[in-house]
């Protein structure tokens, strides 16, 4: 199960006014599972996204990308899970277009308002026939659905929904936030790191809804990791309807700040129910590196001790082979790193200093923080001022045993 998470209540998940949500079984990969979902936003909503880095990414990225670039206000959203529709070459991109066109004939709107994501198996063709079988009913269903419904239709290995909703008061005015999001393997930052879908009433412009959603993803989805791979599917999107009386008008003043920290809040609730519930996981644990000379240095050295597999099975069997950590600091690639002025805690203890075992150290009570669900790995890295965090997990024997069978 994930690590102290527990869903979010149904009734707990406000509906964001200007956003209708239709569900449906479409059977992609296995019957009896929600797999289909469509997302409407109404006339004069701002949308925008961000999306993998990795170069080898998927149809429905580049599709949707090249949707957002037209001039034509996003009307829809289309999410289907089971199949990634990722390495496919042109054949994807005609299946993911098709899917597009067929929406936009249901709604009456044009193929480049609809943005289309996939998730699931890489390399194997898109049931597209399912999929525009699907459609129909996920239209006909708008309006039915409620956000836990969406966050249970976008799910692949994840264990359980995931989805936030806050409320924050913006001049003068109540602003709804809710957002869900999907991943558990294959998460790694380089943009969002899984499938993430946050709405707002709020009336946001387009530049400060764009400041909003890099700031979000910059302090959420790229501050997690699981196993260090880059998905190619990755796209984290930002929905301002405007039916809301809260307004925001630039990318700065405290009317923007109060909005972005909110959207910002959720998202990283979301990016830590990620982590909660990684592939396998038994162990969250929180990379905290201070004193460096940049927040790029302390990320790599988060990084570097976060994607460690002989880091995260210590951690998983509560075994404080610490010297691990210390060996992946020492190869993040800081060249001139001072290993002498280097401290490292285990949650409250000292473990080393001083470029060696801290003398009051004791076994005992590295093995006694290893054994808590939550950890804190804490670096001092007395370089400069600047601090970085990141939130992984272990792996576990049900990693292995998950991704062994992922496609069966």
């Amino acid at each position: 199960m994930p690590v102290n998470f527990t869903p979010t209540a149904r009734e707990k998940l406000l509906p964001i006014k200007g956003v209708s949500l239709g569900i449906t079984e479409a059977n992609i990969k296995k019957p009896g599972r929600k797999d289909l979902l469509v997302m409407v936003v109404d006339e004069g909503a701002a949308v925008t996204a961000v999306f993998t880095q990795n170069r080898f990414c998927a149809a429905p990225v580049i599709v949707a990308r090249a949707h957002l670039e037209s001039v034509q206000p996003i009307r829809a959203l289309v999410i289907n899970t089971g199949n990634a529709n990722a390495g496919t070459g042109e054949d994807g991109l005609t299946r993911a277009g098709s899917v597009c066109r067929e929406l936009s004939a249901l709604l009456a709107c044009k193929p480049e308002q609809v943005l289309p994501f996939s998730t699931g198996v890489i390399m194997e063709p898109l049931p597209v026939e399912k999929i525009l079988a699907g459609l129909p009913s996920c239209v006909n269903n708008l309006g039915k659905a409620d956000w836990y419904d969406a966050a249970q239709a976008i799910m692949t290995t994840d264990i359980v929904p995931k989805a936030f909703s806050r409320q924050v008061t913006v001049n003068g005015q109540t602003a709804t936030i809710t957002g869900i999001a999907k991943g558990s393997g294959m998460i790694h930052p380089n943009m969002a790191t899984m499938l993430g879908y946050i709405a707002t009433d709020a009336a946001v412009t387009q530049d400060a809804l764009q400041a909003m959603l890099h700031h979000a993803v910059a302090h959420s989805f790229n501050c997690i990791t699981v196993d260090g791979d880059t998905s190619t599917n990755d796209a984290c999107v930002l929905i301002a309807t405007g039916q809301g009386g809260a307004r925001v008008s630039s990318a700065s003043g405290d009317d923007f700040l109060t909005l972005r920290d909110a959207v910002t809040e959720v998202a990283a609730s979301l990016a830590q129910a990620i982590v909660r519930d990684g592939e396998g996981a038994t162990k969250f644990m929180t990379i905290q590196i201070e004193g460096g000379k940049s927040a790029a240095e302390c990320r790599t050295v988060a990084y570097a001790i976060a994607h460690s597999p002989l880091v995260k099975t210590a951690f998983f069997a509560s075994d404080p082979n610490l010297g691990r950590i210390l060996a992946a600091i020492g190869y993040a690639g800081i060249h001139d790193l001072d290993v002498a002025k280097l401290q490292l805690y285990l949650g409250d203890v000292l473990v080393a200093e001083k470029g060696g075992r801290a003398s009051a150290y004791r076994e005992e009570d590295g093995q006694r923080v290893m054994q808590q669900a939550e950890i804190l790995v804490r670096v001092l890295l007395h370089r400069g001022e600047v601090a970085a965090t990141v939130w992984t997990c272990d792996f576990s024997y049900d990693y292995v045993k998950i991704n062994a069978e992922y496609r069966s």
